[in-house]
């Protein structure tokens, strides 16, 4: 089975550790939350699944096509050429750069070079608006086109499972559904495998396959199939540590 595990994970920067024995799974063609308040280890989390952080213990491997790939001894890089793409907190766009330069320029690594012809095209399809601003600078967008713009940059790298982080950050709510409900129709239509951060749980719960709650840098309760069945106090307790 594909798939991307994390087992008994420990990180943290200099003395302070952030994870503790963290572990995660997400199946090939999911779309799974991970879900907490700010300051609980999130984007931590992401970023040593991503080689950006050393695990200080446990693993975080890539099963896929056979292979059995330890992440935590592979180059951020190798990562993206692995199959994995991200999309960071805030964006972190090229703002000097228009929207077909910021795509064109993902897109040139070894993994997505062969059909960058194909991803562009697909992207400018897939988000309209990235084609009516294709030729403007990534700065003169909106905030939820920059999200848009920072979605369609993975893509470009053609990749098998997508990390997303805080996607909801700086937009305004109803901009924040559409987004969410955005990264939802593209995990149907591309059955990409993605793993999202949030902390606006209650539109992330309502698109995923599964849930992780994590607070003080560990998983406290972890929601299987069924979300729409799960009470909205339930979840807001687990996410507030009281429950």
């Amino acid at each position: 089975m594909n798939r991307l595990i994390v087992e008994g994970l420990e990180a943290g920067y200099g003395a302070v550790t952030v994870l503790r024995d963290v572990s995660l799974e997400v199946a090939e063609g999911e779309l799974v939350a991970l879900v907490g308040m700010n300051g609980n280890g999130k984007s931590t989390l992401l970023n040593t699944i991503l080689g950006f952080v050393r695990p200080r213990a446990g693993r975080v491997v890539l099963e896929w096509d056979g292979a059995s790939i330890d992440l935590a001894k592979t180059a951020p890089h190798d990562i993206t050429n692995l199959g994995i793409a991200s999309v960071p907190e805030g964006r972190r766009l090229v703002p000097n750069l228009t929207v077909e330069e910021n795509l064109v320029l993902a897109g040139g690594g070894p993994r997505g070079r062969a059909d960058l012809k194909a991803n562009l095209a697909s992207c400018l399809e897939m988000f309209p608006i990235l084609q009516e601003r294709r030729r403007q600078f990534a700065s003169t967008l909106s905030g939820g086109e920059q999200q848009m713009l920072a979605i369609a940059r993975a893509l470009m790298t053609s990749p098998q499972v997508m990390v997303i982080d805080e996607p909801s950050v700086g937009l305004a709510p109803i901009i924040v559904d559409q987004v969410i409900a955005t990264i939802r129709q593209l995990q149907e239509r591309r059955k990409l495998t993605i793993l999202m951060a949030e902390q606006s749980f209650f539109q992330t719960i309502a698109v995923s396959s599964r849930a992780y709650v994590l607070a003080h840098g560990r998983i406290i309760r972890t929601f299987e199939r069924d979300l729409d069945a799960v009470g909205a106090d339930e979840i807001r307790n687990a996410i507030m540590g009281l429950g």
